[in-house]
């Protein structure tokens, strides 16, 4: 730990590149993938148990009716996005390939993660209960309108159909595990007030377990080998670049229109996100099976890039949030 420190290597980041190497090297298929899906939702569950019973009902319940703030998060996700994505069109097919240019788009028109925006916004200590409102408000609507912005903006040749599934996941994995945090916050309260290890922990190893299912998946479908090292390190670069310029769109905004900095810490954590757990099974419905490969890949790489920038940029924050709660006293 101290040799990271001297390095000025944050040791999550670390953390998160040892899970991409290992899932490309040893990644999780057949019963292990399975094992690995219910252990991703059992951490998911416990971290927005956790949740629940850190937070006041107060704290809970400023949360759900900021809606100033859940606006502003689903203008990102649903209209800074697509709008980047139209605007690459002059890329295709000259610079990226028709299919990964729709793959650009596509990814564009996804809603925001959920499970990583709000466990970045714990490590930053932003306001959490406002995260788990935009991102899960954020999922709810984009099982209707993300299915309704592909069929506008690209072809498809799937049913388009709209999973009602995806809303009652979301309930039972992640609004009903905070509701029972709140019930069980008088006796454990105390406990999570002493001792702030296991929010940490859950919180950080719920995220590497995320990239590890995410990046198995994408070894075991060939993902990686469908098109040219040239196309992926221009579809990387994008990536990046559509990354920055919307971590920089909502930092501005979220100043520009005077939020709070627990406020400005939602908008930018869940304003920049795309879910790749929500993006893979629509892609699944509204495209052919031989070019589902390469409109998932900008996604998956976008997921990649997502959390090892805000893995970085998470303690930074949290530095800011302790010195201006020092300031007020």
């Amino acid at each position: 730990m101290r040799l990271l420190k001297r390095l000025n290597i944050d040791g999550f980041v670390l953390a998160i590149f040892s899970m991409v190497i290992l899932a490309s090297l040893l990644p999780a298929s057949g019963v292990g993938a399975d094992v690995l899906d219910w252990a991703v939702k059992i951490a998911i569950g416990l971290l927005f148990l956790l949740y629940g019973a850190r937070l006041s009902p107060r704290e809970a319940l400023e949360g759900f009716t900021h809606w100033r703030l859940h606006l502003t998060v689903l203008a990102s996700t649903f209209v800074l996005f697509p709008l980047m994505g139209l605007a690459m069109k002059p890329l295709a097919p000259g610079i990226i390939s028709d299919d990964l240019y729709m793959g650009l788009l596509f990814l564009c028109l996804v809603p925001s993660t959920v499970q990583s925006s709000i466990a970045f916004t714990s490590i930053a200590k932003g306001n959490v209960a406002g995260s788990i409102v935009s991102a899960s408000f954020s999922n709810i609507i984009g099982v209707f309108l993300t299915p309704a912005l592909v069929l506008w903006l690209m072809e498809t040749t799937g049913s388009g159909g709209i999973h009602a599934g995806a809303i009652v996941e979301i309930v039972l994995q992640l609004l009903v595990p905070f509701i029972v945090g709140q019930l069980l916050r008088p006796w454990l309260v105390g406990f999570l007030q002493r001792y702030s290890a296991p929010i940490k922990i859950v919180d950080r190893g719920s995220i590497l377990l995320v990239v590890y299912a995410a990046f198995s998946e994408g070894m075991n479908a060939h993902i990686w080998s469908s098109t040219s090292a040239a196309q992926i390190f221009i579809v990387i670069g994008l990536s990046c670049a559509m990354l920055a310029f919307v971590l920089g769109v909502t930092a501005v905004a979220g100043r520009a229109l005077g939020f709070s900095w627990p406020d400005r810490i939602v908008i930018i954590f869940c304003g920049s996100k795309k879910s790749l757990a929500s993006g893979l099974p629509m892609a699944t419905v509204l495209f052919s099976g031989g070019t589902v490969g390469l409109i998932v890949l900008p996604l998956m790489i976008f997921h990649q890039i997502q959390l090892v920038v805000c893995a970085m940029l998470a303690p930074k924050f949290a530095e800011k949030s302790n010195r201006l709660a020092v300031a007020e006293g």
